[in-house]
């Protein structure tokens, strides 16, 4: 096999440690392993033996995961997988329960920047976009197969596109004169449907649109919110999960789920006495969304959107 580059710097590397606190003797799961990063930290921090199972949907992360985390080989298990699986990874490995929990949502530097997986239009490229290159459809399977308004649907759901069925009607009438198959056709086509799309400006006008066919073609809000609801029934008393999110899609969700399991009584104000008996099962350890320092910025642009929330099970 050739050799591969993959380069991604993790986000906010200090405050998940800092969050997460890994200690010798717990048990951790890196959701989105990628380049081996933060699982490499929790590693560190937890020395002499605490564990680590890493989860990846991309065969090149779980790669580049295992040759970071050599030195570590010992107490760091990966697994090809999905981090709304890890339930399944916990129980085949015979695993009843986590200290800390980790999931990096959404797109790594190593995917954007690879052309072939055709994630972004700097260069063409296929119209892929799936992050386990092996399985489902492609980006070009959907923009080809799909109807005009479920077309609509996606890029307005997934990519809040203001002009999501001009650029689905567009979509609809081109590919009967033949199927759209690269990166560079695609963000063409959007531009000239786009008003103004051909003025040039900071942000490309297909931006939004390859938003929501990468969020759509890998399903990834439906596996944040099995994810995260999934994560906290894996802690132990006293665990945390942390998740990374980069856009307010995928940060909804994990602010309703931790809000939703972090309340007490739900019974309706006008009843006196509580009937549902419902209990929290976490504390909201961030309050507020934790954002990178301006110097992480200044080092690592694409940190800029990042949210760290962190959520404790309790006892």
């Amino acid at each position: 096999m050739p050799a591969e580059i993959f380069a991604h710097l993790s986000v906010m590397p200090e405050e998940v440690v800092e969050y997460l606190r890994p200690r010798p003797g717990g048990v951790y799961l890196d959701g989105t392993v990628g380049g081996g990063g933060h699982a490499g930290l929790l590693l560190e921090a937890s020395a002499p033996d605490g564990r680590l199972i890493g989860l990846d949907r991309d065969p090149a992360a779980l790669r580049k995961a295992a040759e970071v985390l050599a030195p570590c080989a010992d107490r760091a298990l990966l697994r090809h997988a999905n981090f709304s699986e890890a339930d399944e990874v916990l129980a085949e490995l015979g695993i009843d329960g986590l200290d800390g929990m980790l999931l990096d949502l959404g797109v790594s530097s190593h995917q954007l920047d690879t052309p072939e997986r055709g994630f972004s239009f700097r260069e063409d490229a296929p119209l892929d976009m799936r992050m386990d290159p092996g399985a489902g459809e492609t980006a070009a399977d959907v923009v080809n197969e799909a109807d005009g308004r479920e077309l609509a649907r996606i890029f307005f759901e997934y990519g809040e596109e203001r002009w999501a069925r001009r650029i689905a009607r567009r979509i609809v009438d081109e590919r009967e004169r033949r199927p759209l198959a690269t990166t560079a056709e695609l963000a063409e086509l959007v531009r000239a449907a786009v008003p103004g799309g051909m003025i040039p400006s900071r942000v490309h006008p297909a931006t939004r649109v390859f938003q929501a066919l990468r969020i759509h073609v890998n399903r990834e809000l439906e596996h944040v919110a099995r994810g995260v609801a999934g994560g906290i029934d894996l802690l132990k008393p006293g665990g945390r999960l942390a998740v990374i999110s980069f856009h307010s899609l995928e940060d909804r969700i994990v602010k309703r789920i931790f809000r939703q399991e972090a309340k007490a009584c739900i019974c309706p104000p006008r009843l006196p006495l509580c009937a549902c008996g419902k209990v929290p099962r976490v504390e909201l350890v961030t309050r507020k969304a934790v954002r990178p320092s301006p110097a992480e910025v200044d080092a690592n642009p694409r940190a800029r959107s990042a949210i760290l929330r962190v959520a404790e099970r309790c006892s």
